[in-house]
């Protein structure tokens, strides 16, 4: 025989049977694992209910202290809009109405400047020159 596949089958044999005795002793422990497993399944399922209705407990209070919050602070945000709409009508009641627009106010004050320069003109020019004057 080879001495190649002869320490193949040495080497795998060597592999196999390690193998092999673990799985049977594993299997000679298999009903108290199971047993030990599903109890521990049975407990983890009960805590997860109690979390459960923790957590659901939790959102209540949460829900309601918040509804509690909001209806605190919206009848604070209403009382202040009452607040400022009175003092924005006392505001416009107490201030004089504008007579006229800023639109308004510079064409007056340009018909003002107009009307000055035209006298102005009258009056240096002299009323004493005649109308014959203005023809050259």
């Amino acid at each position: 025989m080879r001495k190649g596949p002869l320490c193949l089958m040495l080497v795998t044999l060597s592999i196999v049977a390690p193998a092999h005795a673990e799985e049977s002793t594993a299997g000679g422990h298999s009903a108290p694992v199971s047993l030990s497993a599903g109890s521990q399944v049975t407990e983890l399922q009960q805590r997860l209910k109690e979390s459960e209705r923790q957590r659901e407990e939790l959102v209540k209070q949460l829900q309601n202290t918040d509804g509690e919050r909001e209806s605190v602070q919206l009848t604070r945000l209403r009382q202040e809009n009452q607040r400022l709409k009175l003092q924005l009508k006392e505001a416009q009641a107490s201030s004089a109405p504008r007579l006229l627009t800023d639109q308004q106010q510079w064409f007056v004050i340009g018909a003002g400047v107009a009307l000055l320069a035209l006298l102005c003109g009258i009056f240096a020019s002299g009323a004493t020159r005649k109308r014959r004057q203005w023809l050259n």
